[in-house]
Order: structure tokens, then sequence, then C-alpha cells
């Protein structure tokens, strides 16, 4: 599962990273403890280049009458995502990348719930595959939304959880985001858990367990 996690890459990084050109977003700040329901920098491709959108966590189908789906589909899991309802048109159509400097997991040992950073070992961003759609209220207002992909927890990730994001390596964001992919199946070799070796953590306060709290000292170790 990946339900909490931080975005502190700089605009200029994001641009050489993801390729950015012509973004919707051009400047932002960084997060520290992004929860769903909350607008999220990600990134999409329109046929010819990769841009940065805000879009809301937690997808809503575009035939959904109900958006509190929403909070319901903050992940989708690989293994069955081009088969699920709700996700089966975004997987071919409508996939995206959501960057990321690292996510929390939280261990539960004595009664009490103790949150863990986990990025990658060299503190270079990561690349998350993520799911939107795009959603019209009964009065007419239009909302993009997206969800995040999961698979097998690694290793490292299984300490805490037996799900993690899937974590594109950089030479398959081009697939990922190819307007011309609409064979869903084509993409699950993308989709296995990112080695564990190249990760690490560390237990960080139990500020983060509070939402509404977005601060560095999210990620200050303990």
């Amino acid at each position: 599962m990946c339900g909490r996690f931080v975005i502190e890459i700089s605009y200029d990084e994001l641009k050489k990273v993801f390729d950015l050109v012509e973004n919707q977003v051009s400047q932002f700040e960084p997060r520290y403890n992004i929860a769903p329901t909350q607008l999220v920098p990600v990134i999409r491709n329109n046929g010819e280049h990769n841009s940065l959108f805000l879009l809301k966590w937690g997808l809503i189908p575009s035939w959904s009458k109900d958006p509190s789906i929403s909070s319901h589909l903050i992940n989708a899991r690989s293994e069955t995502v081009a088969e699920k309802p709700s996700f089966r048109h975004a997987i071919k159509y409508n996939r995206c990348i959501i960057p990321m400097s690292g996510f929390y997991e939280w261990s539960h040992t004595e009664g009490a719930k103790h949150p863990y950073f986990i990025y990658l070992a060299d503190k270079s961003p990561m690349g998350v595959a993520g799911i939107w759609e795009h959603w019209n209220a009964p009065d007419g207002t239009a909302l993009e939304t997206f969800s995040v992909l999961t698979t097998e927890a690694n290793k490292l990730v299984s300490k805490f959880h037996d799900r993690m994001p899937v974590i594109l390596r950089p030479d398959s964001y081009g697939l990922w985001l190819s307007k011309n992919m609409h064979d869903a199946h084509a993409l699950e070799n993308l989709y296995s858990s990112y080695p564990d070796s190249l990760m690490a953590y560390y237990e960080v306060p139990n500020l983060v367990n509070n939402p509404r709290f977005d601060s560095p000292a999210c990620i200050a170790k303990v």
C-alpha cells in the first residue's frame, strides 16, 4: 500500500529527470506529508511531450456517479489493474508518473504505530507508476484524479507492509507514458518489486501520523 509520501524535489530537477515541457504547474513547494484527497503534481504525456499537472489523489472513474468512491481507490493492485472495471480504461489510455522522494510505512509494536521513511538509497527521485481519470460532476465541474499502482513488497518494505508502490526504472518512463501503448498486459514486466538493495529507510517522528502536519520535521531521523 502507499498512503502517504513526500515530494522534496526542485522544479528544475523534475524538469531534468522527467523531461518536462509546457507545464501546467511551474512552481510548487516541497511536500512532506502528502495524503489522499490532496492535489499532487503528476507527469503525463500528450503524445508529443511530458508535462506536469496537479491531480487529486483518489481515482474517480469517468462513469462513476459517486465521487466518494475515490477514498477506496487511492491504490490499484498491478496484478489486477487490467481487469478491474474502475481501472481497466485508465491502464490502457491514462497512465501517469507520480514523482516521489520517498514514502511512509508504519510498524506496529507494543500497541503503538512507528512511522518510517522509505527512499532510494542514492536519494534520487522515484518515478512511481500511476493511472488517472477525468470525471465530470453533475454540475459540470471537471475533476482529474489518480491512483498509485502497487506491487508485492520487496524484502525491505515487507518489514512494514506486504505491498509497495510500483517504482519504475528511468529507462521505462517513455514506455509507461506512451500514448501509443494500449496493451495493458505488455506492461506487466514493469510491475516487479524494486530491488531492496537500492533502497533504505529510517524511523521518523510520529508527527507524520497527522496528515494536517506538513513540514521538513516529518522526515527528521529519530
